[in-house]
């Protein structure tokens, strides 16, 4: 053999011994490794407070990380705060007066599903028809959840935080007038209260408002009824044309000024009832 043979079969042998030494030390890595990550899996699973512990840990990594990126603070409950539902989830009905609301009324239906889904609920509830509850919010706010009139009327269903601020307490106290659902499910006790006083809706539609010892509610009631039928035919899966909305309060002020007086003695006492 040649020396120049010889040079050769020297590098191969070298060659094959690297790779051969290579194999081992990644094979046993790989093994070692895998070792690592059993024992890290037997021991988390043993440990579920060291596996939260981690958890939160790399979760707090990687937030942040985000918030490096992005410049936000991150709050992760943040989508459990919002009052929104997809439409596309309520039964055919309520996403019918969902869409048909949200086009009236320029607001986004996903809010305006959620409060849908909560009138239904809380209508079934309390024996009231869920489109009454939806007229009223539409004629008082226009699903406005931070409206407020002159005389302190406040949110969705503009109820008199301060005369009904006790109905409040059970939500955190009287700012959550402005919460959409707090604000609905007290509206609607103060409206079952005035219908069950009046004896009728109309009648509790003329306590609601304030109007119940004047003989003029400035339209409020024929408003809310008509209302009413619309989202009730809505509701009954019927194609009802959309007009335009009367801006809310749709009382005058002057017939809710003149029917201050009485509707500050009249809610006042079903605030104590």
């Amino acid at each position: 053999m040649t020396a120049l043979g010889q040079i050769a079969r020297g590098l191969r042998t070298f060659a094959s011994d690297i790779a051969e030494g290579f194999f081992e030390i990644t094979h046993n890595g790989f093994a070692l490794l895998g070792l690592a990550v059993a024992f890290a899996v037997i021991t988390l699973t043993a440990r579920p407070d060291l596996r939260q512990a981690g958890e939160e840990e790399l979760m707090g990594w990687l937030q942040s990380r985000q918030e490096a990126l992005t410049g936000l603070q991150n709050e992760r409950d943040a989508r459990e705060r919002a009052t929104a539902t997809d439409p596309r989830a309520l039964p055919k009905s309520q996403a019918a007066v969902a869409y048909w609301l949200s086009r009236k009324y320029r607001v986004a239906p996903e809010p305006v599903s959620a409060l849908v889904a909560e009138a239904w609920e809380v209508g079934k509830r309390n024996s009231l028809d869920p489109t009454l509850i939806l007229a009223i919010m539409a004629i008082e706010s226009s699903f406005n959840p931070f409206a407020q009139s002159a005389v302190g009327a406040q949110g969705l269903m503009q109820v008199m935080t301060q005369v009904h601020s006790d109905k409040y307490q059970g939500f955190g106290g009287h700012l959550a007038a402005f919460d959409p659902v707090a604000n609905l499910r007290v509206g609607v006790k103060v409206l079952q209260d005035c219908i069950a006083r009046a004896g009728s809706i109309e009648g509790g539609l003329r306590f609601y408002v304030g109007a119940a010892n004047v003989e003029d509610d400035g339209g409020y009631t024929a408003k809310v009824l008509a209302e009413h039928s619309r989202l009730q035919q809505v509701a009954a899966g019927r194609n009802v044309p959309i007009l335009t909305p009367v801006p809310a309060p749709v009382a005058p002020a002057p017939a809710r000024a003149a029917a201050a007086p009485a509707a500050t003695e009249k809610v006042a006492l079903l605030s104590q009832s």
